[in-house]
C-alpha cells in the first residue's frame, strides 16, 4: 500500500468513525464536494494546508491522519 493509499484509507476510517459523509466533511474543510472522495481513493495528493484543514474539520490533531497502525493490509 502506498503512502497516498494509507492516508486515504485512514481519512476514510476516521470520517466513518465520526459518522459524517464525504460531502459534509468537504463542506466543513472548505473543499469541493468530490475532493474527499478523490483523497480517500488515493486519486489525489493532499497539501499540508489541506491536511490541517481536514483535521480541523474532523476536530482531531493532524497527526491522527498519519496513525496507520490499525489499517488492514489487503489479503493476498
Amino acid at each position: 500500500m502506498t503512502k497516498r493509499e494509507q492516508f486515504g484509507k485512514r481519512l476514510n476510517q476516521i470520517r466513518k468513525e465520526k459518522g459524517i459523509s464525504q460531502e459534509e466533511l468537504a463542506f466543513k474543510a472548505g473543499v469541493h464536494r468530490t475532493y474527499i472522495g478523490h483523497v480517500e481513493r488515493a486519486d489525489r495528493s493532499v497539501s499540508l494546508i489541506k491536511i490541517f484543514e481536514i483535521a480541523e474539520a474532523l476536530k482531531i490533531d493532524p497527526s491522527e491522519l498519519f496513525n496507520y497502525k490499525n489499517l488492514d493490509e489487503p489479503k493476498k
